[in-house]
């Protein structure tokens, strides 16, 4: 992006991909401490065991580990603590409405800074059964062997196996 847009990926889920099926997402700003935005600052945070809920009208994510700040000191935060998500409200109640759904979760699915300050990629997601895992990773070698075999194909011209 340009310079007044400017991303810098911190952290990303890459596993959720895998475990869930995203329905919708969105971004969100973050309530962070300053030892928290400075471990940030240097790339270090994992998703992983991370989710997000709506508790009493307001959104908080938990369970994402945002490691000490090296240079900290006993102003150092917590490192798997409660953080509160910004967004608006009508935001949180359409997020609350899919969250009503029996098997659909909010998860971190993206960590970074735009122009400065710290967001987040929600997405609300359904969780996939090993049937559903086994179907995506046939489909996606499926794939993939067609297009070698379309490579091969356009390799030797068009001929096939059987040469003249």
């Amino acid at each position: 992006m340009d310079a007044s847009g400017e991303e810098r990926t911190v952290a990303t889920n890459r596993r959720a991909r895998h475990d869930y099926a995203v329905l919708a997402s969105v971004e969100a700003g973050l309530v962070l401490t300053g030892t928290e935005v400075k471990a940030l600052r240097e790339g270090k945070a994992s998703l992983v065991d991370g989710y997000a809920e709506i508790r009493d009208g307001e959104a908080w994510m938990l369970n994402v580990h945002i490691p000490e700040y090296s240079q900290g000191s006993w102003t150092n935060h917590a490192t798997r603590r409660k953080r509160k998500l910004l967004l608006h409200r009508q935001e949180i109640t359409r997020l609350a409405r899919h969250l009503d759904e029996r098997g659909v979760t909010l998860i971190p699915m993206r960590l970074y800074f735009r122009d400065g300050r710290a967001k987040v990629d929600l997405a609300v997601a359904k969780g996939l059964r090993d049937y559903d895992k086994r179907q995506v990773l046939r489909k996606k070698q499926d794939d993939r062997e067609a297009r070698r075999a379309m490579r091969a194909a356009n390799r030797t011209g068009g001929r096939g196996s059987s040469a003249r």
